[in-house]
């Protein structure tokens, strides 16, 4: 049983025989994406986990692409109907929606088991463990038979719009050069399956030797990392003409590690 956001207001906090629950078939996996409180938020979404896993891509309260305003959401590309009802409920539609990209992308949505949104969006939980991770929606029951707890929470972030599925990497770079500059650096990733964009590592001081940490949410998984494209820039015409380098960059993808 694939639960879809389950409703929050009448079911939350009710006995198990009232609402959706682990006992409820031999396997159930559970996407929650509008689970904020009913009052004052209206999150029509249960926020506990009652699955025998549980998803909540971008913390499972508010999904980006969202936040867009009113009018540009109802006239939107699907028709004034769509749009209305999307508007109105965004984020509890998120689901179904995840789960019917998730059938396109059997890699994707990739769930990491953490504690908390806040510790997986800091890089606590990376790379999955060894046992690898389970993918949100149509093929979350592979992992049916590898389920070592009672209780298994996973975070995941996901794009704005369609498509979907989002692939994390843990990107270090360590700078060579002879003197510290303020400016940014990016970093784009070339691979056997496709090409990212640039995401930004870090910004500010950049020190010489120093190694600066990001982790990115890539909309594309670009399989066997084959070139790494490496930018920094100190936004204004500096007459001393510094220079910096990457000594080293090391690319990591969270499915394997």
């Amino acid at each position: 049983l694939s639960g879809l956001d389950p409703a929050q207001p009448y079911f939350q906090g009710t006995p198990i025989e009232v609402r959706l629950d682990k006992s409820d078939a031999d396997f159930v996996d559970v996407i929650h994406t509008d689970s904020a409180p009913t009052i004052p938020y209206l999150g029509f979404g249960i926020a506990p986990a009652i699955g025998h896993i549980d998803f909540y891509p971008n913390g499972g309260k508010q999904m980006p692409g969202c936040g867009k305003n009113p009018v540009s959401q109802i006239v939107d590309l699907d028709g004034i109907w769509e749009g209305t009802r999307d508007f109105v409920a965004c984020n509890h539609l998120r689901s179904y929606k995840y789960y019917s990209d998730s059938i396109i992308y059997p890699d994707g949505f990739l769930g990491y088991p953490c504690a908390s949104y806040e510790l997986f969006q800091s890089g606590n939980c990376f790379p999955c463990p060894e046992g690898g991770c389970p993918n949100m929606g149509h093929y979350a029951d592979k992992f049916k038979d590898k389920i070592q707890t009672s209780l298994l929470k996973l975070y995941l972030n996901t794009g704005e719009t369609k498509d979907f599925p989002l692939w994390r990497y843990k990107i270090s770079v360590t700078l060579s050069g002879r003197s510290k500059v303020n400016g940014y650096v990016n970093v784009a990733l070339y691979g056997s399956d496709g090409n990212t964009k640039q995401y930004q590592i870090t910004k500010g001081t950049l020190k010489p030797d120093n190694t600066y940490t990001a982790y990115i949410d890539a909309d594309v998984n670009v399989g066997k990392v084959t070139k790494v494209k490496f930018l920094w820039n100190n936004n204004w015409i500096n007459p001393t003409l510094p220079k910096l380098g990457a000594a080293t960059i090391t690319v990591e993808a969270g499915q394997n590690g």
